[in-house]
């Protein structure tokens, strides 16, 4: 690959603009998983036109300048290729963001609301309370890094001398091991195990910074509205959208100070508990200070959190300076005197069952689940004001991605505890152990499961019934062609396993009613027994005690089992390519949205994407004059709406769209249709010159736009036939592939499509519209013969 030299990138010279307007760009976006310039763009020899190594936009090193000299096109358009992919998928340290997935999936629960109408102060209130939510599970995961090291290894091991002789890296802090050694008494002891979770709340702020420099700060094209603009135009085409780096800046602050203060209450609540108990009362009362100090600083953060979300209306480049640098910097002051006051000389005292404090794994647990049923009524609220038919769980996905969000932060809390207990205590059952909490949590693992796989088993069920029918309906579309039982077969099940996704609402609503059941229930017998289920069911009949054992000793191996897959996992995807480029498929979808509920989630790359798009288009567009299809694949569809949402209506006059394998509508469209509902995607249609979405019964993925009335056919070409032929025929001697979400290029209706989009674009040459449709409204299916060859998007 080459590197265009710096006079071809500079075409733009106002004598050669009659002559460029003659020519149109073809700008292709990949989907998922990313691929290569030179696969997209069908050369060996490519070069970059402008961008970096993480993205950039790529052309043939024979069209580098083709601005120059377009009469030698000869119509054809210029193909350039936008590359995103490292965004997602780089290096080997993204496999760590694995660990950040609770936060990604509090994030998505914010832009899950249903449409508004008009309710602005519920739509407030509504992020506010995702935003609270995502605070507790930065507590959460804080607290459990604290119980690992403060509690579990330097209080229970340290200070048991049959753990301490088993783990020697523990003996400097064991009095037994140590000789009563200066760091062997309890407080020194957590000063010195404080540092875990200390560096771990460090470690979030800079890799937060870090992503925040390269992604939140990139700004978006600056533009005034124009005089045809709409007051009320969608919120993806708002200045301000694609640009949060106020609000992250702030809530890492408000999130960093929240960790650090968690670490110093751990410190001084087990040190006051101590001193009350054994009446110091100089230290008693220094300690009630601190504690004072540390419930000021939560109210301030909590404040900080509370205040208004996003600006997206304007571009808003301002920082708050203050509280992003003495919030945290607070904190960790509170830190430090906490050390100090926790590590003071306390002749005689000894640490004995658990570290006091474990209540707070309760605390938060109710909290989590009160903020989630305030954030189910409030998105109630709002689909009762716009009801939706086609939104996923008639509004409440939101609610219900938020408590995914906190069960698996609690599973993953709880596996990491049980298994470092286990492995500290090994069998000797000499350490108490995490608190009961974890254990009851961990305990309603199997029954969750079974309750999966009876919906599992009715999912297959259906989709069996499904695909009995879908192969009657395959053997109808090929008549008069000899009958092949297993080729019918493959079609008819990718057929059927294609609308699973379609099933992902009962999925996800079926686990979440069942989480937050189990979760209440959990709750509550920790609370009143305050004691495992297997130690709560001793004085039950037998049949009850058998199966609090089971389930008890089920859920703590499975859990056990989820997190060490968890980490090896994350191993594998440091070490092999492959692996990383699977989990950079699942955050390509998961991190498209902004970080607007937890500024520790991975970073969105659609704040790098979306304007970098955005800028190719509408600095080519002013400099050549010529018009752009804007051709999108799989998650590239939803790049490239974005892109063109963020034009100046007079830009997006002059961009024809082309996507294929879309989940515009089928996913986006249901789970977040506030932003991708029919009202936006309709004006998506309405503004732009043309639009053309490609789709086939086989795809998992991508299906119709699915706009009402007129709209829709004007869209949505009828589904594509996949494969191309049912048997061997003389243009396909051997058996056509099953292409599904794939290789949309391949069918001759894209070169169809396309071929209608560049005739419409051309200067003084528009397409043909089809008898009825009203001047204006943006045919989408004039007519053209396919010109040159089409660039491959992978997906």
């Amino acid at each position: 690959m080459e590197r265009a030299p710096r006079h071809d990138r500079d075409h733009g010279a106002a004598g050669q603009a009659s002559a460029e307007a003659a020519t149109a760009l073809e700008l292709l976006v990949h989907g998922v998983g990313g691929t290569t310039p030179e696969e997209m763009l069908g050369d060996p020899r490519t070069v970059r036109i402008t961008g970096d190594d993480t993205a950039a936009v790529y052309r043939r090193a024979d069209d580098a300048d083709a601005e120059r000299h377009p009469a030698d096109r000869h119509g054809r358009p210029v193909p350039e290729a936008y590359v995103w992919c490292n965004l997602t998928s780089g290096n080997a340290a993204r496999a760590l963001w694995l660990l950040l997935l609770p936060f990604m999936v509090a994030n998505l629960a914010h832009w899950m609301r249903p449409p508004t109408a008009g309710r602005r102060q519920t739509v407030r209130l509504y992020g506010l309370i995702v935003r609270l939510i995502g605070l507790t599970l930065t507590v959460l995961l804080v607290a459990a890094a604290c119980e690992v090291a403060m509690d579990l290894a330097a209080w229970q091991c340290a200070g048991t001398h049959a753990c301490a002789r088993r783990h020697a890296w523990l003996g400097f802090l064991s009095p037994a091991g140590s000789g009563a050694g200066w760091w062997s008494p309890p407080g020194r002891r957590l000063a010195v195990a404080g540092v875990v979770p200390t560096a771990l709340t460090g470690l979030l702020w800079y890799l937060s910074h870090r992503t925040w420099c390269a992604y939140e700060s990139q700004e978006p094209i600056p533009r005034p509205p124009e005089p045809e603009e709409e007051a009320h135009r969608p919120a993806l085409g708002r200045p301000g959208f694609w640009y949060g780096r106020r609000l992250v800046a702030r809530l890492r602050a408000a999130h960093t100070a929240a960790g650090f203060l968690t670490v110093a209450a751990a410190l001084t609540g087990s040190a006051v508990h101590d001193d009350h108990r054994h009446g110091a009362t100089t230290l008693h009362v220094i300690g009630l200070v601190l504690e004072a100090a540390l419930l000021a600083v939560a109210v301030l953060v909590v404040a900080v959190v509370c205040r208004r979300g996003r600006t997206e209306n304007l571009l808003d480049r301002q920082l708050d300076r203050t509280v992003v640098r003495l919030l945290p910097a607070g904190a960790l002051a509170l830190v430090v005197a906490a050390v100090i006051y926790a590590g003071w000389s306390r002749p005689g005292r000894r640490s004995e069952g658990r570290l006091p404090g474990a209540w707070t794994f309760s605390a938060l647990t109710l909290a989590q689940g009160l903020l989630v049923l305030a954030l189910a009524v409030f998105a109630h609220v709002l689909y009762r004001a716009h009801p939706e038919p086609r939104s996923a769980l008639r509004g409440q996905a939101g609610p219900a991605v938020a408590l995914l969000a906190c069960a698996l932060g609690g599973v993953m809390s709880g596996g990491v505890a049980q298994r470092v207990a286990d492995w500290l205590d090994g069998t000797g059952h000499s350490l108490a152990g995490p608190p009961v909490l974890l254990t009851w949590q961990a305990s309603t693992i199997p029954p969750l499961l079974l309750i999966l796989l009876v919906l599992a088993a009715r999912l297959a069920r259906r989709t069996w019934l499904l695909r009995r029918a879908e192969a009657v309906e395959v053997e109808r579309e090929h008549p008069g062609e000899p009958t092949d039982t297993a080729r019918t077969a493959r079609i008819a099940g990718t057929r059927a396993m294609a609308t699973l996704t379609d099933r992902a609402p009962l999925v996800v609503g079926v686990t979440s009613a069942t989480t937050l059941l189990l979760g209440a229930a959990a709750l509550v017998g920790a609370v009143a027994t305050d004691d495992t289920p297997t130690g709560a069911a001793q004085a039950a009949q037998p049949v009850v005690r058998g199966v609090a054992e089971t389930v008890q000793t089920l859920g703590s191996w499975l859990i056990g089992v989820g997190f060490l897959v968890f980490v090896t996992w994350g191993r594998r995807a440091y070490k092999d390519a492959s692996a990383r480029r699977t989990i950079g498929i699942l955050w390509d979808v998961g991190t498209f949205w902004p970080r607007a509920a937890h500024p520790f989630a991975p970073p969105c790359y659609a704040e790098r994407s979306v304007p970098d798009l955005t800028w190719r288009m509408a600095t080519w567009t002013r400099q050549s004059g010529g018009r752009i299809v804007l051709s999108g694949h799989s998650q590239g569809s939803v790049l490239a709406a974005a892109a063109a949402w963020q034009l100046a209506p007079s830009v997006r006059r002059r961009v024809g769209l082309l996507t294929y394998g879309s989940p515009l509508e089928r996913l986006y469209g249901r789970w977040f249709p506030a932003y991708f509902g029919p009202a936006a995607l309709t004006s998506l249609h309405r503004e732009v010159d043309c639009w053309r979405n490609l789709h086939r019964p086989t795809d998992p993925i991508g299906g119709p736009i699915r706009l009402p009335g007129d709209c829709g056919p004007q869209v949505d070409r009828a589904p594509l036939r996949d494969p191309l032929a049912y048997g061997r025929t003389p243009r396909h001697p051997l058996p056509a592939p099953i292409l599904g979400h794939g290789d949309y290029q391949a069918d001759p209706a894209f070169a169809e499509e396309r071929a209608r989009l560049l005739a419409r674009l051309r200067p003084g040459l528009p397409g043909p519209r089809p008898s009825g449709t009203p001047p204006g409204s943006g045919d989408k299916g004039s007519g053209g013969a396919a010109q040159g060859s089409s660039g491959r998007s992978s997906g």
